[in-house]
């Protein structure tokens, strides 16, 4: 698919953005519905500082859902085509069992202590360094882990954004 640009995000009607869109944030296509309003946008910064302030305006339990809608890290699951890009390019679809288990351990001791999954933009980590992050991050205090892990969403937001937009 060829990148579109910010003119046509903005002469787009709310289905086609949300279309374009609606998968920026983790199967949360509300966060594109809600910032459709405020077209037209400047650049994709503006955009994506439109749908960060969507998502920071939020109710707690609606980013804790948010939150929720992403894999597990390393997980063998059914994800979207951007989550199995994304963890592939860290080659966690090549986990050695060893890894695989590791991450399965880490994974239930973060969900257990957060009652959300890890997440971190993880396009390009290594499977060493993700592994690093999970474990120091699981000592964290829930306010914390939260704040980080919507933070990161974020920065995952941004980066399929810029898969799909011309700067």
């Amino acid at each position: 698919m060829s990148k579109r640009t910010i003119t046509d995000v903005n002469r787009s009607d709310r289905e086609r953005f949300v279309d374009l869109l609606g998968g920026v944030y983790e199967h949360s296509p509300w966060v594109a519905e809600r910032a459709w309003s405020d077209r037209p946008f400047e650049s994709v910064d503006d955009l994506h500082e439109t749908m960060k302030r969507v998502v920071e305006a939020a109710d707690r339990d609606r980013q804790l859902e948010l939150l929720r809608a992403h894999p597990d890290l390393g997980e063998q699951t059914e994800m979207t085509d951007a989550s199995v890009e994304e963890q592939a390019s860290a080659g966690l679809d090549q986990l050695t069992p060893e890894q695989y288990e590791a991450f399965q351990r880490l994974n239930d001791r973060y969900q257990d202590s957060f009652g959300f999954p890890f997440i971190m933009a993880v396009r390009d980590e290594s499977p060493d360094a993700i592994r690093a992050a999970m474990e120091e991050r699981v000592e964290h205090a829930r306010p914390e882990e939260f704040r980080t892990a919507i933070d990161e969403v974020h920065t995952i937001a941004r980066l399929r954004l810029d898969e799909i937009l011309e700067p």
